[in-house]
């Protein structure tokens, strides 16, 4: 089975994994979706950590340590960033973390990440900007990002045929500027909360 799902949260995600354990299925991948395999119906405990690991060699000890703690890595690769465990035995640790600062860290690197994304894609739009891709007076003329001769003189079948062929790479000649633009926005925005998770964590620990 697969689901997808958006979370801004970490515990809220771990509660979410753990509830569909107790439901019978268990996370077994994470891409775009969540893949599932089908498990006995029993509680659970699923951690999160956020992390990226250059070598396979550093990324088999990392999971080797948690391992050794008692918690089981499922899901995750050494470039994908998050990282999920499943607690195998009650001999474990009762957490991945050591402490909130750690547990807290992840959402540091998280934005980091975000933030770095964003900073990438800065220099692109601006790049862009110079060879006319971005143009704001295009969104008044939509009729001029379509190309095919007689368009708008053509009837029934044979203009519905041409408009709807046309209209992927019409919206891409149109507005096909505002994608980098809404992914900066995007990965700033994602960048910013992350932020404060962390921030937010770490106050915690402090009251």
């Amino acid at each position: 089975m697969k689901k997808f799902k958006i979370f801004l949260r970490f515990d809220k995600e771990e509660k979410w994994l753990e509830h569909m354990a107790e439901q019978g299925w268990l996370l077994s991948r994470k891409s775009l979706f969540y893949y599932f395999q089908k498990v006995v119906p029993e509680t659970k405990t699923i951690r999160i950590d956020y992390r990226e690991i250059n070598s396979a060699n550093d990324f088999l000890d990392y999971c080797t340590l948690f391992e050794d703690s008692g918690w089981k890595h499922i899901a995750g690769t050494k470039s994908s960033g998050t990282q999920y465990f499943l607690k195998i035995n009650g001999d474990g640790t009762e957490d991945i973390f050591s402490d909130t600062l750690s547990r807290a860290g992840r959402y540091k690197r998280l934005s980091d990440i975000w933030l770095s994304s964003a900073i990438v894609l800065i220099p692109l739009i601006m790049v862009w900007q110079p060879d006319g891709w971005i143009n704001l007076d295009t969104l008044s003329a939509p009729r001029e990002w379509y190309l095919t001769p007689g368009l708008w003189e053509l009837k029934g079948i044979s203009f519905w045929w041409a408009f709807l062929f046309e209209t992927p790479f019409a919206l891409m000649r149109g507005i096909g500027w505002l994608i980098p633009i809404a992914a900066l926005l995007i990965c700033v925005g994602f960048a910013m909360k992350s932020r404060s998770l962390y921030r937010s964590d770490i106050q915690s620990k402090a009251e």
